[in-house]
């Protein structure tokens, strides 16, 4: 009986010490050595350039957008610092070059709008792997993932998919396989906002065709992209 008696004495000498623990505020953990890891969903809409005369743009042209970036502080206050990672690209563009080939294989390019031809869509898809590189300011601090960013860099790419699509009523033409195609794509990106929304905008480097001629005309095409960028930490 006595035995009963000193545990509970004991548990009750044990409350006051067990409430000040649950009280007692929570202390939180801050990383001082944190990186701005973060995984990027963009979509963006395309503006071409560099067009042949009197070939336009028509349709929607558009582009998704998803990775990881690597993020490597540069300073002790960890606000600058560099960027790498891997990411997937597709994007569509309408316009009114057509893309197809003859008997022997060879690319044909034609100016639908300056023939006249008459079609329902004709545009072509790509889809990348591409590699992020970025130099980085933003206005983080160790304990607030809410900042301003601004990053800027490279993009380089591989088309490692390309699609010409033709359609018109009763026909459809469909090019995968174009030599004058350059798959390696680079270009350069600028990336600002707040928080999660940032506006992003891309400018290629480089043509998409490269030894491609419209008649007497250089083949050559770029592209501007301009969309949201949205970062995932």
């Amino acid at each position: 009986m006595k035995q009963v008696y000193f545990i509970i004495i004991g548990l009750f000498m044990s409350l006051p010490s067990l409430a000040q623990d649950r009280n007692d505020p929570v202390t939180k953990v801050i990383d001082s050595l944190y990186r701005e890891d973060q995984f990027y969903v963009g979509f963006t809409f395309h503006l071409l350039r560099d067009l042949p005369e009197s070939v336009s743009q028509s349709g929607f042209s558009g582009g998704l957008h998803l990775g990881f970036i690597r993020d490597f502080p540069l300073n002790k206050k960890r606000n600058i610092g560099f960027g790498a990672g891997l990411g997937w690209s597709v994007n569509s563009f309408g316009q009114e070059l057509f893309i197809g080939e003859d008997s022997n294989n060879n690319t044909i390019f034609r100016n639908l709008n300056s023939e006249g031809i008459e079609y329902d869509s004709n545009r072509f898809t790509t889809q990348l792997i591409e590699v992020p590189i970025e130099f980085r300011w933003r206005t983080s601090t160790p304990d607030s993932h809410k900042f301003w960013r601004f990053y800027t860099g490279l993009r380089l790419g591989y088309v490692y998919y390309f699609q010409s699509t033709f359609k018109q009523g009763g026909n459809q033409v469909i090019q995968t396989d174009v030599p004058e195609l350059d798959r390696f794509r680079i270009g350069t990106t600028l990336s600002f906002g707040y928080n999660t929304f940032n506006l992003h905008l891309y400018y290629s480097l480089n043509p998409f065709f490269k030894d491609a001629k419209l008649g007497n005309t250089d083949i050559g095409i770029t592209t501007f992209k301009v969309g949201l960028m949205f970062y995932i930490l």
